[in-house]
């Protein structure tokens, strides 16, 4: 998945069908010159329909659709036949995406099944015949209800990669060497900050043809609930992972003190997050002969939460990959 395939946020302008206007046909034959009301309803306007696709990963193919129209409902006709309804709109969406009102800001759904269709924006309901309108005073109405005007919103679409782990660490935290080490997946990589500017998915085989979906997170940085860094962008992705892997690099100056910074920026962004089962792997390790890292492990003891399990890693090695496994694997299934 390149960064410049990688789309997660769109806008777009949505305009329903105009409903068909209903019908003030008066039934005629050889004998009836002007016989009862038989005029039918107009037929509905064209929805705007999100669908879900478990096929697709991103919201590429809408970023420069601005304007998705859909066809007006057909005028009713005679012997009370209704119009045809107008041709909707289906837009294929990766699971994970949430659709909210560009003004206001409301969220109005979430698309997480294959093929969930959920109404977008309702097209205009048709006008009704005439028929509907006969009554003891009234008996030829020769009027009808003229369709509903369909409707014209701004929506946002905004994507929240589903998967199973999130790996959560300050940029160039070994995240995407990971994800390439235990997956097919093939990130860049490389020996700077902001590296990966998009989140990345992985399928992580596991033991008897098992396996799990791990998401590469951009990195964070102090003060990304405030959309400092790329702030609110890759959060937002976190708050669909099952678990989180928090990730820090065993040369860190204080492994504790940067767990605590990680977690607070998920806890100002959404305090739901904390819920989220945690694990943590402590990288780089290759760094560290046994000695340093029995002497490492005393100290984290005492100062990690009694709470936190952690794993010493090596994407370089692959030294503690296949124990990871094992941790997240019951993690997930706990």
């Amino acid at each position: 998945m390149s960064n410049s395939n990688f789309v997660d946020y769109v806008k777009i302008c949505c305009r329903t069908g105009k409903g068909g206007a209903g019908s003030a046909y008066l039934h005629r034959d050889k004998l009836t010159m002007t016989g009862g009301p038989q005029g039918g309803d107009g037929g509905r306007g064209g929805h705007i329909i999100l669908k879900g696709n478990r096929n697709i990963w991103t919201l590429l193919h809408l970023k420069y659709r601005k304007h998705v129209i859909a066809k007006p409902g057909e005028p009713g006709g005679k012997s009370r036949s209704t119009g045809k309804t107008g041709e909707d709109i289906i837009l294929d969406v990766p699971l994970g995406t949430v659709a909210k009102h560009a003004e206001t800001g409301e969220v109005l759904f979430e698309i997480t099944e294959h093929d969930e269709e959920v109404v977008l924006l309702e097209g205009g309901r048709g006008g009704l015949g005439n028929w509907h309108f006969k009554s003891s005073t009234a008996q030829t109405p020769r009027f009808a209800q003229p369709g509903e005007e369909g409707k014209e919103e701004w929506m946002i679409l905004e994507l929240k990669v589903l998967a199973d782990v999130g790996l959560v660490g300050y940029p160039n935290a070994g995240k995407s060497t990971l994800l390439s080490v235990v997956s097919a997946a093939k990130p860049e990589i490389a020996n700077y900050p902001f590296t990966t500017l998009v989140p990345n998915l992985g399928i992580v085989d596991y033991h008897d043809y098992k396996s799990f979906i791990m998401a590469d997170i951009p990195g964070i940085i102090e003060g990304a609930h405030e959309g400092k860094g790329i702030g609110h962008r890759f959060l937002r992705h976190i708050e669909r992972n099952a678990a989180l892997l928090f990730m820090i690099p065993v040369d860190s100056d204080d492994i504790r003190e940067e767990y605590d910074v990680l977690l607070n920026e998920l806890k100002q962004f959404n305090p739901e997050l904390l819920d989220k089962r945690r694990h943590l792997a402590i990288t780089k390790i290759d760094m560290l002969d046994d000695d340093l890292i029995k002497e490492l492990d005393d100290e984290l003891k005492e100062k990690l939460p009694s709470d936190l399990t952690y794993t010493y890693i090596s994407s370089v090695s692959g030294k503690g990959i296949p124990a990871l496994k094992d941790a997240l694997w019951e993690i997930i299934n706990d």
